[in-house]
């Protein structure tokens, strides 16, 4: 059975750090791209981060260059989002994402997610 799972949100305050971690079973983890996606309240889901099976590319939306790091440990399949100087405007849900193309066929599994709040 696929399973991704998040964990690590909470609440911080401005300018705090908190780091997601994103656990994956039931997969071949190094074989899978990882990315995560945020939803805030009335808006879509957007891509925050992402990086490759490897881990020797990643992207990152413009409103988080130089504050938030996707890394991944393919020994614990185990892909993380450290973030640092939070704003409020970085409240949401934080979702995980694995993906593949394989054969043709585009597999994708999606975590839960984890609620990320930002407020003094």
């Amino acid at each position: 059975q696929v399973q991704v799972v998040e964990s690590g949100g909470g609440l911080v305050q401005p300018g705090g750090s908190l780091t997601l971690s994103c656990a994956a079973s039931g997969i071949t983890f190094s074989s899978y791209g990882m990315s995560w996606y945020r939803q805030a309240p009335g808006l879509e889901r957007e891509l925050v981060a992402a990086i490759s099976s490897s881990g020797g590319s990643t992207n990152y939306a413009d409103s988080v260059k130089g504050r938030f790091t996707i890394s991944r440990d393919n020994g614990k399949d185990t892909v993380f989002l450290q973030m640092n100087s939070l704003k409020p405007e970085d409240t949401a849900v934080y979702y995980c994402k694995a993906d593949r193309w394989l054969g043709g066929r585009y597999y994708t599994r999606w975590g839960q997610g984890t609620q990320v709040t930002v407020s003094s």
